[in-house]
């Protein structure tokens, strides 16, 4: 049986699985449309001349159309395919000292030889001029070969050195390749003017909570169209790589702040073999890195961890079947807790404390406060100290949860840090009101007052504003 199909239909699946590709079934296509319309073109010429109106219309129409359609979807394609391969194969170029005085020595001569008509002096001006020329093809043929690849870690923690693994390896079967470097991509600063949230405060000079008016506001800024920071700061050096070797280097790198990092293309450069110039391929490879706060302990988390897990050891005392601790009898005890071998051995009546593990739980939350509440050391003491107390509760016997504007609660400690990896003070309404009352112990963030908490809320809840703390 043999099966039949529209032209176009199974021309494309079948170049496909002769292993051609998208770009040379398209191109193919397009040759084939093309000459059907040539043909319809040059039919029509013919009818015309013999007299046939109607046919030479509508076998000209044909042509028309059919080199429409093809201008139309694969034009545009290939014209797109071009791009992107020179752009990912786009070379940088960059003059070094030498370069402008070996330039510069090439000029003189050329002068010279102009002026004196010595025929040495021109021979001399194209041996010079040759080796640029040398140059330039031999760093292009150096640099065509290699590809690259970056390994960069899961977790990475602001002011916590790190490594990450550069592998480079030279795909060609006869070349090797000299001097390489890998280097950061050149980044273009590109502002423009946006509208953010401000709040207009007066006076300036005082604190927030001693202003006069505050009133919710816009204001227009030029800001960085690419925030993001880069990954790469420091060129990366390899000297030789022979023919199909591939080489990696351990980079130990270290972020200062937490925020998004990221690189959308790399560089591989080399001066070989002269140094007259310093050639760069870009190299298309993006890589983004989210830095978490820094979690070692700051200053204010060693003034308020005491008070915090004193707090806390209070909440979850209780009627269990754990022994928490034997203490002295207070009067509002009953009496089938007290400890009769204790008692007969100390000579005053001691008590048992029970507590439950599965009371254990508590609930960090971070309350992010509006622009301008705060200022942006203080916001950062705020989220460097959530993030710290976040990350020792997690290593501790504790069930604990995170919660936070703009994030679902969850018990992932990693969830909790990309989040505040990357927050900013936002218009938003308080998690605090969003608080319902549980067996959980909250420990809260926050530059608002205690006031904004549901009672039922309050009275199981340690708040800690930024730069102090407040106990319940």
């Amino acid at each position: 049986m043999i099966e039949t199909a529209a032209p176009g239909v199974s021309a494309r699946p079948t170049l496909l699985r002769m292993g051609l590709s998208q770009v040379w079934v398209r191109f193919l296509v397009a040759i084939v449309g093309l000459a059907l319309a040539f043909a319809a073109a040059l039919f029509s010429t013919v009818l015309g001349e013999s007299g046939n109106i109607w046919a030479t219309i509508i076998l000209a129409s044909a042509a028309l159309m059919l080199a429409t359609l093809v201008g139309l979807t694969t034009v545009p394609y290939l014209a797109r395919q071009v791009v992107t391969s020179r752009v990912r194969d786009a070379m940088d170029y960059e003059v070094t000292r030498a370069g402008i005085l070996y330039i510069l020595i090439a000029v003189v001569i050329g002068v010279a030889a102009v002026n004196t008509g010595n025929n040495l002096l021109y021979i001399i001006v194209a041996a010079l001029l040759s080796a640029v020329l040398v140059s330039g093809i031999a760093s292009a043929l150096v640099l065509r070969s290699l590809e690259l690849d970056i390994h960069l870690p899961e977790h990475v923690f602001a002011g916590r050195p790190m490594l990450a693994r550069l592998l480079v390896r030279n795909a060609s079967r006869w070349l090797p390749s000299f001097s390489i470097r890998v280097v950061p991509s050149k980044r273009k600063a590109k502002k423009r003017w946006r509208w953010e949230p401000y709040t207009l405060a007066m006076p300036r000079h005082l604190p927030p909570e001693k202003q006069w008016i505050r009133v919710p506001d816009r204001r227009l800024r030029r800001v960085l169209e690419n925030p993001e920071k880069p990954i790469l700061e420091q060129p990366v050096y390899f000297p030789f790589l022979a023919p199909q070797q591939q080489l990696r280097s351990d980079l130990e790198m270290s972020f200062p702040a937490r925020g998004r990092y990221r690189e959308d293309n790399f560089g591989l450069a080399t001066r070989f073999p002269f140094a007259f110039l310093l050639k760069t391929r870009r190299i298309g490879l993006a890589r983004e890195v989210i830095v978490y706060p820094k979690v070692e302990p700051p200053q204010e988390f060693l003034e308020v961890l005491p008070m915090v897990t004193g707090e806390f050891e209070t909440f979850v005392r209780g009627r269990g079947y754990d022994l928490y601790r034997i203490r002295e009898y207070l009067p509002e005890d009953s009496a089938r807790h007290v400890d009769w071998k204790a008692t007969a051995r100390t000579g005053a009546l001691k008590v048992r404390e029970f507590s439950r593990e599965d009371e254990r739980k508590l609930r960090i939350v971070f309350d992010n406060p509006l622009p301008g509440i705060l200022s942006a050391e203080v916001y950062e003491r705020a989220v460097h100290l959530a993030a710290s107390l976040g990350w020792y509760f997690y290593h501790e016997d504790v069930e604990v949860s995170f919660v936070a504007p703009g994030l679902e609660p969850t018990a992932d400690v990693f969830a909790f840090l990309h989040y505040l990896a990357l927050v900013e003070p936002q218009e938003a309404t308080s998690v605090l009101q969003r608080l319902r009352a549980s067996d959980d112990y909250n420990v809260i963030v926050t530059a608002r007052d205690r006031g904004e908490l549901p009672a039922a809320v309050a009275a199981r809840s340690y708040l800690i504003s930024p730069g102090q703390a407040r106990s319940s």
